[in-house]
């Protein structure tokens, strides 16, 4: 399975192995390397594609300013299908041969944790993977940033809109690895504060299309809801089945899903009603500061890449990334700069707070509902 790598900012890599300056790997006078392993291609790539979109749109205009003290951003992307091995291998080339300063931006819980192993044995920091599973979270893992808030937040707030209007019997149909089963976790917490249980619990395969068999029990189970937890290929799948099995349950997925991916990929009658939790704010909502920045951004540098909530997810991390990289300073260590991510405390970036301490590596917990309107693939929140 071949893997392709993107560099950008080319000229400048010549001055990573020329230069006798560096006194940090990764950083040299005139740049500051990162890598990002993520879903580029394959199933699940268009989250990846967006995520880098978005983040691109800082880094690019920060670069075009001068760069943070003096130094270029430079990104190298390596592409892994939504595939743990191909991240596992993705981040020993990003150590041992790109020798990048940090990690930015990885997606999905089963890559991570493929990676966390190596990720702490080499003490580099891994900055806004794009995934809200505990395992990075608790117990705190000193050289893991999150910016988003956590899977069990968006199930809970999903579970408490359903149980307001009346939904008691939900069922599960979760991807068949750690993110589905942290899923699983999230579900069976939020109900239990109902006295509730899942009425159904079924699995389907990460990247897979063929959901037939998990649509068919919970058609079978007739529940009120059904939360999805998987990417969005998968889950337009199993939405496609289930109702061919005649079930009109609610249906409902967290923020991963890639919303935008979901409504294209979604046939157009089937789009109306799907709920989706999500963890940045509307894309679509120019009274949010940062939801206009990230406009404007796209209107100056990139009119046609499209809003899009992991879009503004890149956008987000990236604007983070770079407030923390200018309060390290000039000498820039990875020692600094994860003193400067401790001393940033709360920072306000245009209305979505993220706060950051010695013991607090969870930056927002902010969660909101949106829904699939008509058939078009407009969301309301």
């Amino acid at each position: 399975m071949l893997q392709q790598t993107t560099i950008t900012a080319l000229f400048l890599l010549a001055g990573l192995t020329k230069t006798v300056h560096a006194e940090e790997i990764g950083v040299t006078p005139r740049s500051i390397l990162l890598g990002q392993s993520a879903a580029f291609s394959g199933p699940s790539g268009e989250l990846g594609r967006e995520y880098r979109q978005g983040a691109h749109l800082v880094f690019d205009h920060v670069n075009a300013q001068g760069g943070i003290h003096g130094r270029q951003v430079v990104m190298v992307y390596r592409d892994d299908q939504y595939n743990p091995e191909l991240t596992l291998n993705n981040t020993k080339k990003f150590i041992n041969k790109d020798k990048v300063f940090a990690l930015f931006g990885y997606l999905g819980t089963p890559t991570v944790k493929a990676s966390l192993p190596l990720i702490d044995q080499s003490k580099i920091p891994l900055i806004a993977p794009l995934t809200g599973a505990q395992i990075i979270r608790s117990p705190m893992k000193k050289n893991v940033f999150n910016i988003r808030a956590s899977y069990h937040q968006e199930i809970k707030a999903i579970v408490s809109y359903l149980i307001r209007y009346g939904r008691q019997s939900i069922a599960i149909a979760y991807q068949n690895d750690s993110f589905g089963r942290d899923g699983l976790e999230g579900l069976k917490k939020a109900l239990a504060k109902h006295q509730l249980k899942p009425v159904v619990e079924t699995t389907v395969e990460r990247n897979s299309s063929n959901t037939s068999d998990a649509a068919r029990k919970v058609a079978l189970a007739r529940p009120d809801a059904v939360l999805v937890v998987s990417s969005y290929g998968t889950v337009s799948s199993f939405i496609s089945q289930l109702r061919q099995f005649g079930s009109n349950a609610q249906v409902l997925t967290v923020s991963f899903v890639g919303s935008n991916a979901l409504a294209r990929s979604l046939p157009k009658e089937l789009r109306h009603g799907i709920g989706i939790s999500q963890v940045v704010p509307f894309p679509w909502d120019r009274r949010t500061p940062v939801v206009r920045d990230y406009q404007n951004k796209i209107s100056k540098l990139k009119p046609d890449i499209p809003y899009s909530f992991v879009g503004l997810e890149g956008y987000i991390a990236a604007s983070m990334l770079v407030q923390a990289l200018q309060k390290a300073g000039p000498d820039l260590t990875r020692k600094r700069f994860i003193t400067a991510v401790e001393s940033l405390g709360t920072v306000d970036l245009g209305g979505y707070k993220v706060t950051f301490g010695p013991r607090q590596r969870n930056g927002s917990d902010i969660v909101h509902l949106t829904f699939l309107v008509g058939r078009d693939g407009s969301f309301i929140n």
